[in-house]
């Protein structure tokens, strides 16, 4: 475990007097991505200088959930934490023992919205969006109206949702190659903070809210804090307009294509919500067989530097469906 001494973890909660729900916004799940760091320490301010007050609910912030990370300027400390993230008995790495103090936090709320940023050198903010209600066994859910209705009131207007389902695929696909004992092919893999916050009950919004280096990037988090605090009453402000269905796009991750072999390389510098064709060819495996897009529509997440057995890139297409359903 390459844990450095002097770490801790930090929460800061303000509790209104009057009843509302219990909310949690994060920043630095990946310790490079600081805009909701910056954004929340903005707003911590404002609570702690009487210019903004808390008048009901309740309200945690945690500014750095990866301290190892943050302290490093690096997406991960030992392993990426919005992956497998579950209490362990027996804690392996730095954020296993992150997973042991922040899943049990999760639970004592109703709501999170995490702060995230990304890589690409280009490209607009975006929100992470759950499935529709649903019993069924990959991720039961049971508050999509009120999901979705605050990720329309974020500031942004682009929507991706499907993680689970696209991750699904890809792990049964990984089973068939014969990859059974990878971490990889192991579908609780796929949980992150906004899934595991789902499994105890409570609904959840990942924020892409620009590029790492974007100055507008803490701009888009700060508005999105004060957005949702205002839509869920935490604080006395009117109800953010809610972005019309005809200024959306809404995305649906449809299926996910792994890195086969270290070899295996892109075309071109593809970067999220690029448009692709049908046919149109993305990349060539190490053996020169060309991978082309089997249907029209946006690459999302394109990692030219994956392993091997590892996701590559996803592929989206429409959801004229997102906040009609």
């Amino acid at each position: 475990m390459r844990s450095e001494p002097n770490l801790q973890f930090k929460f800061v909660n303000y509790t209104g007097l009057g009843e509302g729900p219990s909310v949690i916004i994060m920043g630095a799940t990946h310790g490079n991505e600081i805009c909701g760091v910056e954004a929340i320490r903005r707003v911590m301010a404002q609570l702690d200088s009487g210019e903004l007050r808390i008048v009901a609910g309740s309200l945690t912030f945690v500014p750095i959930v990866n301290p190892l990370a943050y302290a490093r300027n690096e997406r991960n400390g030992d392993r990426n934490l919005n992956r497998n993230l579950f209490p362990k008995d027996a804690p392996q790495d730095f954020e296993d023992r992150i997973a042991n103090w922040l899943c049990p936090l999760l639970a004592q709320h109703d709501v999170l919205l995490d702060l995230h940023s990304f890589n690409a050198a280009k490209g607009e903010p975006f929100v992470m969006v759950g499935p529709l209600n649903n019993d069924g066994p990959l991720e039961p859910f049971a508050h999509a109206e009120k999901e979705r209705a605050l990720a329309r009131r974020l500031g942004v207007r682009r929507f991706v949702t499907g993680w689970m389902a696209a991750y699904g695929g890809g792990v049964q696909r990984r089973r068939t190659r014969g990859d059974a004992a990878e971490l990889e092919t192991v579908l609780r893999y796929g949980v992150g903070t906004t899934e595991y916050m789902r499994t105890t009950g409570g609904y959840a919004l990942t924020l892409e809210c620009g590029q790492h280096l974007d100055p507008q990037a803490p701009e888009v988090a700060y508005r999105a804090i004060m957005n949702t605090l205002a839509h869920l009453k935490l604080i006395d402000a009117p109800d953010p307009e809610p972005l019309p269905f005809d200024e959306m796009e809404a995305l649906q991750m449809v299926v996910v294509h792994d890195k086969l072999h270290a070899d295996d390389a892109f075309v071109k510098p593809w970067a999220s919500f690029d448009p692709v064709e049908e046919g149109e060819q993305i990349g060539t495996r190490a053996d020169g067989t060309p991978v082309l897009a089997e249907f029209s529509g946006r690459i999302l997440f394109p990692d030219a530097r994956a392993r091997a057995n590892s996701e590559w890139y996803y592929l989206t297409r429409p959801n004229p469906q997102f906040g009609r359903s």
